[in-house]
């Protein structure tokens, strides 16, 4: 396995192993998502699709957390905090719109979740074709728990793995699911243990790479292309509801609260 390509200024490696590729996130220990890393990502995708002879990707996380969002604050245990979402313009610069490319990249990507995949870090997630969880992941759109809007095109890709009533639960209920329950719902494809958690996502992904290489690129583009659409569309949406959510007095309230690990006390406004 070697390095490929230029990704030393970001929070990602690549390396390249005949014809599957391993995208890695070096933000421990929770790889707290922002615009550059998730940039790096899809940037790591495309390249792989154009430089290389890439035919599936593993993407994975150093650390405890697969990813748990977007960090706003600090706490004074080991444990993720939550997701809040970048209030910049929508456009490239947006995060969003980084995710649409992560989306809408040519190789089948196979994600293997060690730990938690919150709020954003959900989203991150779900962008994959497949998941490999460990017992030790955690799965939650806690979205609601901080009196905010879900994001990362979750209204989409969400309901697509786990059916539209699985889907509003997780949503309005913000619940932690563990990796066998994810399992059933559909959230992740296998469960193994953490020893063999990326020896399996790599099983996985070789064998994706042993069909024709054309054929895999063209049958993702057509499974893909309107969930691609739906995403950009679902993200529009998100963003507005979430921009007047941001300056509500609950969400202040939801985001102390889960800062100090207790119950938020909600007032609606």
């Amino acid at each position: 396995m070697s390095l490929v390509g230029d990704f030393s200024e970001t929070d990602i490696t690549v390396d390249l192993d005949e014809f599957v590729a391993t995208v890695e996130i070096h933000r421990p220990p929770h790889n707290y998502f922002n615009l550059a890393m998730v940039t790096a990502i899809a940037d790591a995708y495309d390249f792989l699709a154009t430089e290389t002879e890439c035919r599936a990707i593993v993407l994975a996380s150093e650390g405890k957390s697969f990813c748990a969002g977007a960090e706003f604050g600090k706490s004074s245990d080991d444990e993720p905090q939550e997701e809040i979402s970048p209030g910049t313009p929508r456009g490239r610069s947006h995060i969003y719109e980084q995710g649409a490319r992560m989306m809408q990249a040519q190789i089948p990507v196979v994600a293997a979740i060690q730990g938690a995949a919150i709020g954003g870090g959900l989203g991150v997630a779900l962008t994959s074709d497949f998941r490999v969880a460990a017992p030790e992941a955690r799965f939650s759109a806690n979205f609601a728990r901080l009196g905010f809007h879900h994001g990362f095109g979750l209204t989409v890709t969400l309901p697509e793995l786990v059916g539209n009533q699985a889907a509003m639960n997780l949503l309005l209920t913000g619940r932690r699911v563990k990796a066998d329950e994810a399992l059933v719902l559909g959230l992740c494809d296998e469960v193994v243990e953490q020893a063999q958690l990326r020896e399996k996502a790599r099983s996985m992904a070789n064998e994706i790479a042993l069909s024709a290489p054309l054929s895999i690129r063209a049958i993702r583009r057509t499974m893909r292309q309107g969930l691609v659409d739906q995403f950009r569309a679902a993200t529009d949406r998100e963003q507005v509801e979430q921009e007047w959510l941001r300056k509500t007095a609950d969400f202040g309230e939801g985001i102390r609260a889960t800062a100090a690990r207790r119950d938020p006390e909600f007032q609606g406004i």
